[in-house]
């Protein structure tokens, strides 16, 4: 009886790779900055920075000249790196761009699939999870999960290009809000409560209201005008 063949070992899979150092240097700093462990008004240098991550400088200069570009950072020959802080006008801005393109996706969304309600109601119950965890940078990543299905949702491929572009700013204004105001963190569980009744009952006018009032609660809670 001819022997078996024997059988070719496995091939090993190769390790991923680590990323790029210059990567490594702007996922630090930009996650930092927008969980604001890094806040508006702090100075950063190439050289603790550099310690930070582990890296040389030169890839912590390729990194910095991304976020500027950006507009997180503002670069300073010789002195480092000023992580901005979030301005008035770029609070309205962002409200402003947010209404537009959340209210209509909130109108499109009636009437609703039965997939987009089952992720909705997924994407609530994760938030209740984490903000119970008290992960604030993670409530603000899944608040704007949220609404980012209900525009995802619209099917207009160039509204969602827009709305993925406030991203940065909306993270970063979520965790400032809720640091702020940490009551708010249950409202505004509630009201994406209210706006997932409001999608499921069918009813546009409804949900487009609770956005309104939802996100332009955001400009005053930023701006510290609370009253």
């Amino acid at each position: 009886m001819p022997a078996a063949p024997i059988a070719e070992p496995a091939a090993h899979k190769a390790a991923p790779k680590p990323p790029p150092a210059a990567e490594r240097v702007y996922t630090h700093i930009k996650e930092a900055v927008l969980d604001r462990r890094y806040e508006g008004g702090t100075l950063l240098t190439e050289g603790d920075l550099a310690e930070a991550v582990g890296v040389s400088r030169t890839p912590v200069r390729e990194a910095l000249l991304r976020l500027e570009v950006e507009g997180l950072i503002k670069l300073y020959p010789k002195k480092g790196a000023l992580v901005l802080a979030v301005s008035a006008q770029e609070i309205s801005d962002v409200v402003e761009t947010r209404l537009l393109v959340e209210e209509f996706a909130a109108r499109k969304a009636v009437p609703a699939s039965a997939q987009l309600i089952a992720r909705l109601e997924q994407l609530l119950s994760e938030q209740r999870e984490l903000a119970e965890a008290g992960d604030l940078a993670a409530v603000a990543v899944k608040d704007r999960c949220f609404h980012a299905e209900i525009v995802k949702n619209a099917g207009n491929e160039i509204l969602s290009r827009l709305y993925d572009q406030l991203r940065d700013r909306q993270l970063r204004m979520g965790v400032a809000v809720m640091e702020a105001h940490p009551g708010r963190i249950a409202a505004n569980i509630t009201e994406h409560g209210e706006l997932l009744d409001a999608i499921r009952a069918g009813d546009a006018d409804g949900a487009a209201q609770v956005v309104r009032r939802h996100v332009s609660r955001v400009k005053v809670l930023v701006r510290g005008d609370d009253r």
